[in-house]
């Protein structure tokens, strides 16, 4: 763990740095023990064409919870080709078939918060034990927890937290996609802005912020890969 006025130098140094800037950093002072954790869907593109740019060696964590939609695979699959991305496919210790016999159908509608937990945090724990770094790419303009982010966080539990694009704003994505004529996710042109997992993810209507489409039958606004993960095992421990 990062001494916390280390902490804070940094984080002041990267405040406004730019993403391949602190991506060059995290992978010359941590490798091989960084990787980042992607969803692939649009707003990723950005993120993963800079580490195909910047650290192509960098381990790319794509958390496969067995319910993502077909257009996602394959628009992973795309990616991993297109860029030559280092893809880490990771699954949960949880069978769907086990899930179904412990905690009966539709678990993500009954506790959305226990669902993400088994099929995403566990599985990104467990991937990520003996890690020091976990780049993700969150930006400050997606939520309210996420406004109050710093671009590098040291969590009670787990690795190092980096966050490269937490400046970025949605049109910054959008432009960066345009000037490098990066491709979108299948379902994106429907409304999907924001693509988790099916089918708990609807498109996005017009007005509505882009992350308005995930768990949009409850107040549930992160799956728990961005929060503290020692306070989300308290929360389910059984």
């Amino acid at each position: 763990m990062l001494d916390i006025a280390v902490l804070n130098e940094l984080n002041e140094r990267f405040e406004h740095a730019s993403a391949e800037e602190i991506l060059q950093w995290a992978w010359e002072t941590f490798a091989p023990d960084v990787a980042t954790s992607s969803s692939f869907q649009t707003q990723s593109v950005p993120l993963l064409h800079i580490i195909s740019r910047v650290c192509p060696q960098m381990p790319i964590i794509f958390i496969d919870t067995g319910f993502h939609f077909p257009e996602t695979l394959a628009f992973r699959d795309k990616l991993q080709a297109q860029f030559k991305l280092n893809v880490l496919t990771v699954r949960p210790t949880v069978t769907q078939s086990e899930l179904l016999a412990q905690y009966g159908e539709a678990l993500y509608r009954r506790d959305p918060d226990l669902c993400c937990y088994i099929n995403k945090v566990q599985p990104m724990q467990w991937i990520t034990a003996r890690m020091k770094v976990l780049v993700a790419g969150v930006r400050r303009d997606q939520t309210a927890n996420r406004q109050a982010m710093s671009v590098l966080h040291q969590p009670l539990k787990g690795p190092l937290q980096i966050h490269p694009m937490l400046n970025w704003t949605k049109a910054d994505v959008q432009a960066y996609r345009q000037a490098h004529n990066l491709p979108a996710h299948p379902l994106y042109a429907r409304g999907y802005v924001s693509v988790g997992c099916a089918p708990c993810t609807r498109p996005v209507f017009l007005g509505e912020d882009e992350r308005a489409g995930r768990w949009a039958d409850s107040d549930k606004k992160e799956c728990g890969l961005h929060l503290d993960w020692s306070e989300e095992e308290k929360k389910h421990e059984q």
